[in-house]
């Protein structure tokens, strides 16, 4: 029996790029102050994002592809950290998928990322009172980031639910579906943002197109188990 439904944030709920998008030119804004060209050092933290967000130091390897051998890009930092957009789309489907699933179970959303940028992507979002629950695993500790099992746990101590009773929607297999098996929920991926073309490994329960569709399948597995009581 399912008794709560947890969600991952970045390319599982919206397209991350169009946070990053704002993100970059904020940065790149730097730059310009600072008499860098702001188009090139825009189009170099695109380029170096787009290769993978995994590999980290983007601003430092953009700066350094323009020839800038930058003593202290804390400004730069500042700027991505800072960037609040006053407005971001959802993927399509998403926000009523999330008013069905809320009307039939508790929800949450587990998400990485350093807590005031993603309380703003909330806003922006237009969820931030969309859950039951939200666990920001960095407030947890950087290493508590998925695949943990910490910020899975906290989440469903505060709904009071048991993992096996529970499900992890997310995009990312090494850190969502990771981390929900690791966990003991039942992952079940999203083909949605930068991980789409990834394989399932390791497997999860459902792999589906989105949210949309996996919310349609929890609920379905709900009625199903409601049935044979």
């Amino acid at each position: 029996m399912i008794e709560a439904v947890l969600f991952d944030l970045d390319d599982t709920l919206f397209d991350q790029r169009t946070w990053l998008t704002g993100a970059w030119r904020a940065v790149a804004a730097v730059g310009a102050a600072r008499g860098l060209d702001d188009e090139a050092l825009l189009v170099a933290l695109a380029d170096i994002a787009a290769e993978g967000s995994a590999a980290g130091r983007i601003i430092d390897r953009a700066l350094a592809r323009l020839g800038v051998e930058a003593s202290d890009v804390t400004p730069y930092v500042e700027a991505f950290r800072d960037h609040q957009p006053p407005r971001l789309p959802l993927y399509p489907g998403v926000a009523d998928a999330l008013a069905r699933a809320r009307a039939r179970l508790p929800i949450g959303l587990v998400t990485d990322g350093e807590v005031r940028i993603q309380r703003a992507k909330l806003a922006a979002l237009g969820l931030t009172d969309a859950f039951d629950v939200v666990v920001f695993s960095d407030a947890l500790g950087r290493d508590r980031r998925k695949p943990h099992p910490a910020p899975f746990l906290t989440a469903l101590g505060a709904l009071g639910t048991e993992p096996a009773r529970a499900v992890y929607v997310g995009d990312r297999p090494d850190k969502d579906v990771a981390g929900a098996i690791g966990a003991g929920l039942a992952p079940v991926r999203v083909r949605t943002g930068e991980y789409a073309a990834q394989p399932d490994l390791p497997a999860p329960r459902l792999s589906v197109a989105g949210v949309p569709e996996a919310v349609g399948a929890v609920l379905a597995w709900c009625e199903s188990a409601m049935s044979v009581l």
